[in-house]
């Protein structure tokens, strides 16, 4: 039998001309497209994960809290309260390049056109700090870990890497000649008076100022520059009084939520650059206005009948935005505004007060250990919303631009390392370890040891300036 080659139906070949021409056409359109997609998103970016398949995963982790604030903020005047965990949202990266113990955060934002300073990762920097304890003569005992007998120094070693581009090293020199002529102005509680000393300690390694300060303002001149460091005190950044009010009688503090701090007011006329904090006073016993009326109170309110319309936490957002909008509306103030967001504690296992601890911690939280404060994250929460408010209020304008946001809260939350804990004061026979029921000694897990974390901030503090004075721009 003899075999027939298969048939080969005429719709697949031979093809006619139109045909073939028409198949060319295509391929030669499909060649121009691929060209300019590979030119626009070369491999290995986004794209190629997006065509084969590899894009970065994304996952949801939840962080608890175990720490607790009560009513008295004295030695470190705050306190928490247990609230639910918030949900916060991590992208996987490579770890292969950076030290053991390290926190990787990104915050996806294709458009971005400025390098995000506050998604980023710890690392060990065997360089260490800028200054010792014994180099800077303005120093609050309390901070000074060191000089009271701390026997580890690595946490003086850990330094802030923004995911997508450097955070340089404090340079002195370069802020004193970006704010030549000009003054920058710390303004809050005892937290303020840690960043503003740290950022005294920095300066001091290159010229020794001199003080001009009085009892209502701290002040430091660098002569080489004429540039000013001052430091503003304000619990609240809001009016306050004593006086009796309605049925708050005499003696306890008030807080009219809507004006700010007049004594703010009168002195932003001399300031280029303010930095402002607060809100770790909202613990404390005070009275709620606003309108004229009394809306709430923190550990005061009589009449348990009645419900307050403001807690602590909601009138600590409606002082940010109000302090911000003031400072927004001022006409004889142009200059720069930073809000750094509120500085988590880290008292494990109760407050400062009731067996709260942060004794022995040597290094940052390790990736995934972050322990989320409940109180930390509501007062994060009504911070952010009070400066947002504030800088899409219509009659601030176009001066929202020189409102920016200093977001260190998640990114230090990993630092429980970097607190004085037992080592507040030179006492050489302070109690530093636990008891034989195990209740740890007095500490501090608020404030800042010095040199530490605290440094960072003013890092910060000084590439927000370079920008705004150089055009913006993020370095490589």
């Amino acid at each position: 039998m003899t075999l027939s080659p298969p048939r080969l139906s005429r719709s697949v070949y031979p093809r006619k001309i139109p045909s073939i021409a028409f198949a060319i056409g295509g391929l030669t359109s499909f060649i121009i497209f691929a060209s300019l997609l590979l030119l626009s998103h070369p491999l290995g970016s986004s794209l190629t994960g997006y065509l084969y398949g590899t894009e970065t995963t994304q996952h949801l982790e939840f962080h608890h809290s175990s720490s607790r604030h009560t009513s008295d903020p004295n030695p470190s005047p705050d306190s928490t309260v247990n609230s639910p965990p918030l949900l916060t949202q991590h992208r996987e990266e490579s770890t292969e390049a950076l030290p053991t113990n390290h926190v990787s955060v990104e915050k996806e934002d294709p458009v971005e056109t400025e390098c995000d300073l506050f998604r980023g990762n710890w690392f060990y920097d065997p360089k260490g700090p800028l200054y010792t304890n014994n180099s800077c003569p303005l120093l609050t005992q309390m901070q000074n870990c060191q000089g009271n007998g701390r026997p580890d120094k690595s946490y003086e070693n850990w330094r802030w890497k923004p995911s997508q581009c450097d955070l340089p090293r404090f340079d002195a020199k370069k802020f004193l000649e970006l704010m030549r002529g000009k003054t920058l102005a710390f303004i809050g509680d005892s937290v303020a008076r840690n960043q503003m000393e740290s950022m005294m300690c920095l300066l001091w390694q290159v010229e020794t100022p001199v003080n001009r300060g009085n009892r209502k303002m701290q002040r430091w001149y660098f002569r080489s520059s004429s540039v000013m460091i001052a430091r503003m005190w304000s619990s609240w950044l809001v009016h306050q009084f004593n006086e009796p009010f309605s049925f708050a009688p005499q003696g306890v503090t008030k807080l009219k939520l809507d004006q700010p701090d007049e004594r703010i007011m009168e002195a932003l006329p001399k300031f280029d650059v303010v930095v402002l904090s607060s809100g770790h006073w909202f613990a404390k016993q005070s009275v709620y206005i606003l309108n004229d009326e009394i809306v709430g109170g923190q550990l005061w309110w009589p009449d348990k009948t009645k419900h307050a319309k403001v807690s602590n936490v909601e009138a600590f957002g409606i002082s940010v935005e109000t302090i911000l909008k003031a400072v927004a509306k001022h006409p004889s103030y142009k200059g720069l505004t930073i809000l750094r967001t509120w500085s988590p504690d880290h008292y494990e296992g109760g407050a400062w007060n009731t067996g709260g601890s942060c004794t022995g911690k040597e290094e940052p939280l390790s990736p995934g250990k972050l322990v989320k404060n409940g109180f930390t994250e509501v007062m994060y929460e009504q911070q952010a919303k009070g400066f947002q408010r504030a800088v899409e209020d219509d009659k601030v304008g176009n001066r929202s631009k020189k409102m920016k946001l200093m977001d260190i809260t998640e990114a230090f939350g990993y630092r429980h390392d970097g607190h004085p804990g037992p080592y507040r004061s030179p006492d050489p026979k302070k109690i530093t370890k636990r008891g034989p029921d195990g209740q740890p000694p007095p500490q501090d897990c608020l404030h800042w040891c010095m040199p530490g974390p605290v440094d960072t901030w003013n890092e910060m503090v000084l590439e927000i300036i370079r920008r705004d004075m150089e055009g913006g721009g993020s370095r490589p």
